[in-house]
């Protein structure tokens, strides 16, 4: 540790010279890489991993800082911790950056990523090195491109035709989950759609799995995070109805064919069947230009033009005029045998259950305002005791008692709703049936740089999985700039040398899939490679997963909780049924860090309120940075950066740095012999810190910690003085709690205190429990309800000693000079309320 100088008494608080003193120490003797050898138990913290769109930015010094607060006390509570960093490294930007440079992505990526890495290694996080990844390292999607043909093996990755959300700027396709208000979550253009073949995971055969297993999580992830999830996954239970559109083609049939078509409708609502008065087909589905009568089919396609232009949200915004084509076609309810006519609309959507549903406008908003729009009638079968909504233009909506529905009628809600089940699951035609919002992940990407899918498309053998020897499937680099811009197809399809190749199965020609993966397969299962980062015979060494995880402590934003906190559910259980991992839960318990923002709003150039995190930690260093990050709010607040700071945090450290430099009290004393006044003081500090930490509220721990830095600089000054061990026991105290925030001023402390080895590695000051016992206390006085003295009483006083205390205040006794008491109230030791 020569190498390391230790400043001599008398210098000053510098943080240029201590963090030049400490840069590169931690990673130069490995501090936190792991021991991973089963002397100590294992702990597991993740951040999760940042893009390289740039240097780092504010945002990253408030994620990074509280991940780092959770790793540092593990270490000082002796556990070997696992704490590692890599890059989400696939993606649109970098793409978008190599055309407007006329270079390949890779060039604008790892540069990116050399620049944060020496940004994060200046602002100490306590990572292992040694376990990088970048998701664009071939090592790296060579197994995501082997675990895609585990999923395709095992029947969770698929190809359809299907209408999908189209980005029109960034000519791609959009998963629902990146549609944000109608917009593109990356671009913000209004996204469209368009009809693709297009590569799905099966997620949809997990959805009941992911609910149910959320009871792991409750009470260790935000509830809010839960709560999103539920939402999207959507469960809805109703039934399944069949209805015949007469005269239509049957299925599979030639158009020509008229012997009618059987259709299946979810609904929720099976007991208003009887108030079905049409049906109404998703405009966009392919069942509609199916069953379409050939007098209708030119308004369909022309309809169905106007649709293409308008996004999910805005086709079931309740604003909207309702807008429609008659098919020329009419349905039979499978219990009246009323003929419903079927006409083709944008507010319904194809994706969610069949693409068709049976329209109850008395008892449905969105159906009653259709109906009004074209004259359909509307039908009353739930008497709710509101006013008739033919004539209000208000759905029925509320519970009630079932009328003009047959066998139903009189029934309340919930009993008509399974005995209409029954009646329906009688005849053939339905059953009960539970539906979900969510929808199967779209995975194709019409771009470059992501992990190409490693699937030939063969004239003769159809689907041939890339064999897993010729893995990975590499990009090309010959393909730069304007080779990459978006033309409604991948920029591989163009590389005619990539995608000619001879088919594994055959022989004979064949085509590369031109598609790669969305950059979230690669995020779904990064936490596993951590484990073993190397590995060169898998994905990941199963006895190292087995070891390490699941995660013990998650953090990230909440803007993840739907995309890739979903993603990494559904992937982890998807391995735990392949047998590759021993657990369906990635992450343990999940801490979601808040903005930061700067008066107010986000921080963004167009507003011209960013702040450089460059220049914060040249100006007032990088722990006074990271304490200003952690002591602001708690972790899921946001961080308002014109309502801080940092020069604050800068003087508190320097007075803190400066604890151990007049601290001389000899190592070898026993603390025991110190005074017992400030030893409490310290002890309370740690016990409380435990507590805090321990319930992810950061901020208060350094708020303690600042309470017991005054309280040792009053000892120093004008107490025990600094020769005292019970000074050396709370400044080393001091030191550790600070350690979790503040890397450099405290290793800077802790070697001014005469240690040899890392403050990192120091073991959790041991708390003594009589040290936590009040000796004396405050107790309050009042005559008539106020507050008229305070006393200092021993902890354990009698109700009889407190009241003769209280009697004998001399500010009490002339308060009560001419006054007659007629009651004395005793609360030992903390109230003593005298009645006159």
């Amino acid at each position: 540790m020569s190498e390391h100088s230790t400043p001599e008494a008398g210098t000053d608080y510098d943080t240029r010279r201590i963090e030049d003193t400490w840069s590169g120490y931690w990673e130069k003797h490995r501090v936190f890489a792991p021991l991973d050898d089963g002397s100590l138990p294992r702990r597991y913290v993740l951040d999760m991993f940042p893009y390289p769109s740039g240097d780092l930015h504010m945002g990253h010094a408030e994620a990074f800082a509280m991940g780092d607060v959770v790793s540092r006390y593990w270490l000082h509570r002796g556990y070997d911790v696992m704490h590692p960093i890599g890059w989400d490294s696939f993606g649109l930007p970098a793409e978008n950056a190599a055309i407007k440079r006329d270079a390949h992505p890779a060039e604008w990526t790892y540069r990116n990523i050399d620049t944060q890495r020496e940004s994060f290694k200046r602002y100490a996080i306590s990572v292992d090195w040694d376990r990088e990844i970048h998701t664009s390292d071939p090592e790296y999607y060579r197994w995501t491109q082997w675990l895609f043909l585990q999923f395709y093996k095992n029947g969770l990755a698929y190809r359809k035709d299907s209408p999908v959300n189209w980005c029109p700027k960034d000519q791609t396709v959009l998963a629902n989950e990146q549609v944000v208000n109608g917009l593109c979550e990356r671009c913000h253009t209004p996204v469209t759609k368009k009809s693709l073949n297009q590569w799905y995971f099966k997620i949809t055969d997990y959805a009941q799995r992911l609910l149910d297993d959320m009871t792991e999580l409750e009470g260790h992830w935000p509830e809010r995070v839960l709560a999103m999830q539920r939402n999207w996954i959507g469960r809805s239970e109703g039934a399944h109805v069949t209805f015949l559109i007469e005269g239509a083609p049957a299925e599979g049939a030639d158009a020509a064919d008229t012997s009618g078509r059987e259709v299946t409708v979810f609904t929720t609502r099976p007991d208003t069947l009887y108030g079905a008065t049409f049906c109404v087909v998703a405009a966009d589905a392919a069942i509609a230009s199916e069953i379409v009568a050939p007098e209708q089919a030119a308004a369909l396609a022309e309809y169905r033009e106007q649709v293409k232009a308008l996004s999910d949200i805005e086709r079931q915004s309740s604003d909207r005029d309702k807008t429609g084509v008659f098919l020329g076609r009419y349905a039979v309810n499978p219990l009246t045998g009323e003929k419903l006519p079927v006409w083709a609309s944008d507010y319904v959507l194809a994706d969610y259950g069949t693409g068709v549903i049976m329209a109850v406008p008395a008892h449905d908003q969105r159906d009653l305002d259709f109906a009004r729009a074209f004259d359909l009638p509307v039908r009353t079968v739930l008497d709710t005791g509101e006013e008739d909504p033919a004539e209000t233009g208000v759905a029925a909506n509320g519970d009630g008692t079932l009328v003009n529905s047959g066998p139903l009628d009189g029934l309340p809600k919930a009993e008509a709703l399974d005995k209409a089940i029954e009646i329906v699951t009688e005849a053939g035609t339905g059953e009960r049936h539970v539906n979900f919002r969510l929808r199967d992940w779209l995975l194709s990407r019409q771009r470059f740089w992501g992990a190409p899918i490693p699937i030939i498309h063969c004239p003769s053998c159809g689907e041939v999985p890339v064999p897993e020897d010729q893995l990975p499937v590499r990009l090309p680099e010959d393909l730069r700039g304007e080779q990459l811009a978006p033309k409604g197809q991948s920029p591989l399809a163009a590389a005619s040398d990539w995608v000619n190749v001879s088919c594994p199965a055959c022989g004979g020609p064949a085509k590369r899939d031109t598609d790669t993966m969305d950059t979230f397969v690669d995020s779904s299962w990064y936490y596993l490679r951590y484990a073993s980062p190397k590995d060169e015979t898998g994905p990941f060494e199963r006895a190292a997963v087995d070891r390490w995880l699941p995660v013990d402590q998650y953090v990230g934003g909440v803007e993840h909780a739907i995309l890739h906190l979903l993603y990494s559910r559904f992937f982890t259980k998807a391995l735990y049924d392949f047998g590759l991992v021993g657990f369906t839960e990635p992450f343990k318990a999940l801490l979601n860090q808040g903005q930061v923002l700067n008066g107010g709003k986000a921080m963004s150039k167009s507003l011209g309120n960013g702040v450089d995190l460059g220049e914060q930690l040249d100006e007032f260093g990088v722990d006074a940075v990271r304490l200003t990050m952690v002591f602001a709010s708690p972790p899921e607040d946001d961080v308002d950066w014109a309502d801080v700071s940092p020069q604050g945090a800068q003087k508190f450290l320097a007075r803190a740095w400066r604890l151990a430099q007049d601290c001389t009290a000899d190592p070898a004393a026993p603390f025991a012999d110190g005074d017992k006044a400030l030893r409490s003081a310290t002890h309370k500090t740690v016990a409380d810190a435990e507590q805090l930490l321990d319930a992810g509220k950061f901020n208060v721990v350094i708020a303690r910690t600042m309470e017991l830095v005054n309280a040792v600089r009053k000892a120093i000054d004008s107490g025990c003085g600094p020769a005292d061990p019970a000074v050396r026991e709370a400044v080393e105290a001091v030191t550790i709690l600070l350690s979790l925030v503040a890397p450099y001023t405290s290793e800077d402390m802790w070697h001014l205190l005469g240690h040899e080895d890392s403050v990192v590695r120091a073991p959790w000051p041991t708390v003594d429990p009589a040290l936590l016992v009040e000796d004396t206390v405050t107790a309050v006085v009042q005559i008539k309800g106020k507050v008229r003295d305070r006393l200092e009483v021993p902890a354990d006083i009698t109700d009889e000693d407190l009241e003769a205390a209280a009697m004998g205040s001399p500010a009490v006794q002339r308060l009560l000079a001419d006054a007659t008491v007629r009651k004395v109230i005793v609360r030992a030791p903390k109230l003593v309320n005298i009645v006159v």
